[in-house]
């Protein structure tokens, strides 16, 4: 690769994107503007939230009235300062329309006049007001709540010796009437009910005084947190938070839109073909606009964050002045040392975003189609973005193997200055996020290196025309979109089915029951629609599905050899997915309750059949039949193998089944591709699951003393590995072999891969 050439390339399209007024206020303007305008926001928002005061309506209130040993709960129309820690929380509530409830007397008495002479009920007159959206909150003391206040008072009395000891007495309880769907009424009664806990503190304190009772008896200790935590700490993990979620956002639309208009841009303006036709290679073409993408992507990052701090400095002051907002010290930005590392993670994801993008615009026939290419981006970066948000969410092993959101975590700890706690997850972070951005700038240069997707014709879609042509216009096999549709059709089904038989299951699992959800997950879910898929759009099913030719004895004896050895390594391999993402509680009971299941299958033959040949047959047929079949259009096997296996992953229920199974599918479809066979990867899934049973019954015969001694010489007791170290190292050199055996077998090169392979020798000089 010629680095004068990607300069040249470089510089030149820098030039083109400063002379775009849209880019320069995007980059440049926009930053400046967004964040002091909603400051201001901030600043004309924050009147209402200063001045809010609850209204509160009590009923019944003067029941409370005439009582020496009962503490005041409402002092000068206003609750009692008592029971606030502050005047500002008083001012909080605000009673209003204080009245009178009838007496129990009263009440009977109306009860017995006729409809016309009946005064509307106070209580009555406060829940309209509460409906009418007047007030926020009712309280209300019902009749005779005095009464029975008083007689609880005495009752303790009595207790403490003043008396004969009183039968239990039913406990007064004021009611609070509010509005959930009101969040103004949310609050006040929240408030409100702080308010009653403090005077019910009040009212048992008078009591236990006046029976001679010490305080202690009721309270025998008090609790007083300590948060060691210094202010600067807090004010950091609040914006550990923030800061790398916002700057890594600003960093993928920095990038979007000038990727889209260095590629789908160039297309309608007519200057892509003489790019392309210049004496720089396509791989050069592409880390000059790669360079360029990520200039804008990490100058849009900075200024944004830059403008948020500026900003900052000004805002959050206006926090400690503002009642409600829980704090009386204003939130402070972190130290410089800690914002430092920000731009340092901004290198490798910008470039990530910036590969990511550059493909994508490069897939778009124009700058319009181009655009919407970003919500499938965000839908796929976004998650893996707000994961760390998560509570409970830590800077670990296993998560620090998650693209971005490895990052993030990390990110997260520097900028909470625990250093030490996340040094030793620096090299995994460092090593996934560079292997991402190789494998997206080798995407985009792809995408360069076909001519199919740099000049494709735009088209109107026309649905009866476009089903005529799948149906009339079929190809020998399916295409990279039917690929993934097979799989989105297998998922879409498996959701459905999920749900139907969450509901049956509620019930109890029985082996009908068992027998019956395997052979509608493997059947119903996964066969069927490959098979209608393979009928509708293909026009050699057979071919689709590998199932042509008759394998040689020699592909099935190396197929079965492969299964055996590379089982261990498969548990072995599930044993550390456990470890880096242990099981929630919820998962080992399903599992809990599928091992109760397993134990109801009535014969050992009928159980490898539902776990074994069953899964083995149909999963085969769709996704190392007609899904790979699908995906080999891409051009490159290995791709083919690895969108192959991630499918296979995530059509399993569980995440660590996932993530297994997706590594045994690499070596299913090395060994379909290799073999050009069906049926050797049949026999080696078949035997595969069949030795996961027959070893986890010989696990579970190990706590018999008299099958330990028997099994102790291949099964491990270190609690770490399942197997002993020489059957691992024997796995290892077994499947080395097979593997280098299936490589030397004649490979049949798609017509696909052959193009391929003509444009890496004249384009990349491969």
């Amino acid at each position: 690769m010629n680095l004068n050439n990607v300069k040249l390339i470089f510089v030149r399209e820098m030039r083109d994107q400063l002379r775009d007024r849209r880019t320069l206020f995007l980059i440049a303007v926009l930053p400046l503007l967004l964040y002091p305008i909603l400051g201001m926001s901030f600043f004309q928002l924050s009147q209402f939230l200063r001045h809010h005061a609850a209204q509160v309506m009590v009923v019944g209130e003067e029941q409370l009235q005439g009582n020496d040993w009962l503490p005041e709960l409402i002092q000068e129309e206003q609750f009692s300062l008592a029971l606030f820690a502050n005047a500002d929380e008083r001012s909080s509530l605000e009673l209003v329309g204080i009245s009178g409830a009838a007496s129990t007397e009263e009440m009977a008495n109306r009860d017995s006049q006729p409809d016309g002479l009946l005064e509307q009920d106070p209580l009555e007159s406060a829940r309209e007001a509460l409906g009418s959206g007047k007030v926020e909150v009712v309280l209300y003391f019902p009749p005779g709540f005095t009464e029975r206040l008083l007689s609880v008072r005495q009752s303790l009395l009595d207790r403490a010796g003043y008396g004969e000891p009183t039968e239990a007495i039913e406990l007064p309880t004021p009611q609070i009437f509010f509005n959930s769907a009101n969040e103004k009424s949310r609050i006040a009664q929240l408030r409100v009910e702080r308010v009653l806990r403090n005077w019910r503190t009040d009212v048992m304190k008078t009591n236990l005084r006046d029976s001679n009772v010490p305080l202690n008896a009721a309270r025998p200790f008090e609790l007083q947190p300590q948060d060691v935590a210094e202010p600067s700490q807090r004010h950091a993990a609040v914006w550990s938070k923030i800061l790398p979620f916002i700057l890594f956002v600003w960093a993928l639309t920095g990038a979007f839109y000038p990727a889209v208009d260095l590629c789908a841009g160039e297309k309608e303006r007519g200057t892509l073909e003489t790019l392309l036709v210049s004496p720089a290679q396509r791989r050069e073409i592409v880390w000059g606009k790669l360079l360029t993408v990520m200039s804008f992507s990490v100058m849009t990052a900075l200024l944004n964050l830059a403008s948020m701090g500026f900003t900052a400095n000004f805002v959050l002051t206006q926090f400690k002045d503002i009642s409600g907002m829980g704090g009386g010290e204003a939130l402070s930005l972190p130290p410089l040392s800690a914002i430092a590392w920000l731009p340092v993670a901004l290198i490798p994801i910008s470039a990530l975003f910036s590969a990511l993008c550059l493909a994508c615009a490069a897939f778009a026939r124009s700058t319009k189609e181009g655009q919407y290419y970003l919500m499938p981006l965000l839908l796929v970066i976004m998650p893996l973005m707000m994961l760390p948000l998560s509570p409970g969410v830590e800077l670990n092993l296993g998560n620090s193997l998650i693209p971005v959101t490895g990052v993030v975590l990390l990110l997260r700890s520097v900028i909470e200055g625990q250093y030490w706690q996340a040094l030793p997850y620096v090299v995994p972070v460092v090593g996934v996020t560079l292997i991402c951005c190789l494998l997206a700038i080798r995407w985009a240069e792809e995408q360069f290196n076909s001519e199919s997707v740099l000049f494709r014709e735009s088209e109107r879609l026309d649905l009866g025309r476009w089903l005529v042509h799948l149906v009339r216009d079929r190809a020998e096999t399916p295409s990279f979109a039917q690929g993934v549709l097979c799989v989105v059709a297998i998922l879409v089904i498996q959701f459905f089915v999920k749900l139907a038989m969450s509901a049956a299951a509620a019930g109890g699992i029985d082996y009908a029951f068992f027998r019956q959800a395997i052979f509608i997950s493997q059947v119903v879910c996964i066969a069927f629609p490959t098979i209608v898929l393979t009928l509708l759009f293909t026009r050699s099913p057979w071919k689709t599905l590998l199932l042509d030719r008759l394998p040689t004895l020699q592909m099935l004896f190396a197929a079965a050899l492969l299964a055996v050895f590379i089982r261990p390594l498969g548990m072995e391999f599930a044993t550390a997915v456990q470890y880096l993402y242990p099981p929630s509680a919820e998962m080992m009971l399903q599992l809990e309750a599928m091992t109760s299941a397993i134990d109801l299958v009535p014969n050992w033959w009928t159980l490898l059949l539902l776990m074994a040949v069953l899964p083995a047959i149909c999963e085969e047929l769709a996704f190392r039949g007609f899904v790979l079949s699908g995906l080999r259009h891409i051009g490159h096997k290995w791709w083919a193998i690895g969108f192959s296996a991630i499918a296979f992953g995530i059509v399993h229920p569980i995440l660590q089944q996932q993530i297994s199974a997706a590594a045994v599918g690499v070596a299913l479809g090395y060994l379909a591709i290799q073999t050009g066979k069906l049926l050797p990867c049949i026999v080696f899934h078949a035997i595969y699951n069949g030795l996961g049973l027959a070893v986890g019954n010989l696990a579970g015969q190990m706590a018999d003393s008299s099958e330990e001694s028997k099994l102790r010489w291949f099964f491990s007791e270190n609690g770490i590995t399942i197997f002993q170290p020489w059957a691992i190292g024997v796995s290892v050199v077994g499947a080395g072999l097979v593997l280098w055996w299936l490589h030397r077998l004649p490979y049949r090169r798609t017509k696909e891969e052959e193009l391929q392979e003509v444009r890496e020798q004249q384009f990349v000089g491969a």
